[in-house]
């Protein structure tokens, strides 16, 4: 997804676009990987001041709903990434730096054939470790 698109959404469902609106979705639109809600404050913080914590994860759920941003937990900690749902897949996700690669493999053929009697509503799959950067840094 990008900019445009996500801003659509937003319209779409009736939200107004205001500017820390359109800076959030700015700031993951120009990075690359998960990157934690602190991230975030810290790059509003240096822009527009003092910046309400509540009302930045309001955004980020908001945006998660919406399908705008896909989230994971790091470290016991959530980081947002602007979706890229145009095709089902699944994700490695560096821990030192956030960054993440998309695998097309899908684990749920195996899963659904050993829960038959099960009702599967979603489902997630990622896998964790460090990039080739991080790994030679």
């Amino acid at each position: 997804m990008n900019l445009q698109e996500a801003i659509t959404i937003l319209k779409e469902k009736g939200y107004k676009t205001t500017g820390k609106r359109k800076e959030i979705l700015e700031f993951f639109s120009s990075e690359d990987g998960y990157r934690p809600a602190k991230d975030l404050i810290a790059h509003l913080e240096n822009k527009y001041g003092a910046v309400s914590f509540d009302t930045i994860y309001r955004n980020l759920h908001l945006y998660h709903d919406l399908g705008i941003l896909e989230k994971t937990d790091l470290e016991g900690e959530k980081h947002f990434r602007l979706s890229c749902s145009h095709h089902h897949h699944h994700h490695f996700i560096c821990t030192d730096c956030g960054k993440t690669k998309e695998i097309e493999m899908c684990p749920m053929e195996t899963a659904s054939a050993e829960l038959k009697n099960y009702e599967i509503d979603d489902h997630k799959f990622e896998i964790y470790g460090k990039c080739p950067t991080c790994l030679h840094a």
